[in-house]
């Protein structure tokens, strides 16, 4: 399964807020990588080289690659809805992030790690696909031969989010996903409305 396996701080560096989480070594420099630094005089960026920035902090963000972005991005053209928005929800809706939300993994790239490693599943059925899309209505659970990993309970002992979008049964260890959120409600900071326009030339 293809993923970024790269320097997680220095791409938080570039984007001057930290991506992947909580990062120490993010908050020690925070300012951009490179030999210079901090004093580098940066030149101005064009039009396109932001709408590119943007694009690429959503994949960072939520761990895609650039062909499956790509096809998410061209499925919300075709759905009912202002596009940017619709591309969030789409994204939102895979099964690695709902799990992340879910508070069963502390970060997305461990939430991937679980569903390929086959502890989640959706509806009562076994699924090892991260990009698999939830729909309103699913029920989310972790296998009951995973409920004792040290990883899940301490994990969702310590989640503090809860979102509108998703419900969460302790004991159950189980969540469902009651309904794609509205924009508002997605709290990363990522301007969609600039990853439309790159796309659209």
């Amino acid at each position: 399964m293809a993923r970024y396996t790269g320097p997680k701080t220095k791409i938080s560096r570039k984007f001057g807020e930290p991506l992947f989480g909580a990062d120490k070594n993010f908050e020690k420099k925070n300012y951009p990588p490179g030999q210079h630094g901090q004093n580098k005089r940066r030149k101005k960026t064009s039009e396109y080289g932001v709408q590119l920035a943007e694009k690429q902090k959503a994949k960072y963000t939520y761990g895609i690659l650039e062909r499956q972005f790509r096809n998410t991005f061209f499925k919300a053209t075709r759905k009912k809805g202002v596009t940017g928005e619709v591309l969030l929800q789409l994204i939102e809706a895979r099964l690695d992030n709902v799990v992340f939300r879910m508070g069963i993994s502390p970060t997305r790239s461990a939430a991937r790690q679980f569903v390929s490693h086959r502890h989640i599943t959706v509806n009562g059925n076994l699924v090892n696909v991260p990009s698999f899309s939830v729909r309103p209505g699913d029920i989310v659970s972790v296998r009951e031969r995973s409920k004792s990993l040290e990883v899940v309970t301490e994990s969702l002992s310590s989640r503090a989010n809860a979102f509108s979008w998703l419900e969460w049964d302790d004991e159950k260890m189980a969540g469902k996903f009651l309904n794609y959120p509205e924009r508002g409600e997605i709290p990363e900071n990522i301007n969609e409305q600039l990853i439309v326009e790159l796309y659209s030339k």
